[in-house]
């Protein structure tokens, strides 16, 4: 899981802070929202290779959700790596 003590508000998984890093500027730059989550669930399975298109989908939308539309802190659920 991510997070620890006084860890709030990081993203501590190398996989889920690329999504949102990216998602953020792709947005940033002009790129429409289906594009830049179609372009996120790639990098998301180019880190998980195992993950199904599904799965990748799930969590790209639930990170882009709580870490960005609704700027929440903390841990998220997701995949076990670091």
């Amino acid at each position: 899981m991510t997070g620890g003590p006084g860890a709030e508000g990081q993203i501590f998984r190398r996989c889920e802070r690329a999504v949102v890093t990216a998602y953020r500027e792709l947005r940033q730059v002009g790129t429409g929202d289906p594009e830049a989550f179609r372009a996120c669930t790639t990098l998301y399975r180019i880190h998980h290779p195992e993950a199904s298109i599904n799965e990748a989908r799930r969590l790209v939308a639930e990170w882009v959700d709580t870490h960005i539309n609704r700027a929440r802190k903390g841990p998220t659920s997701g995949c076990d790596c670091d």
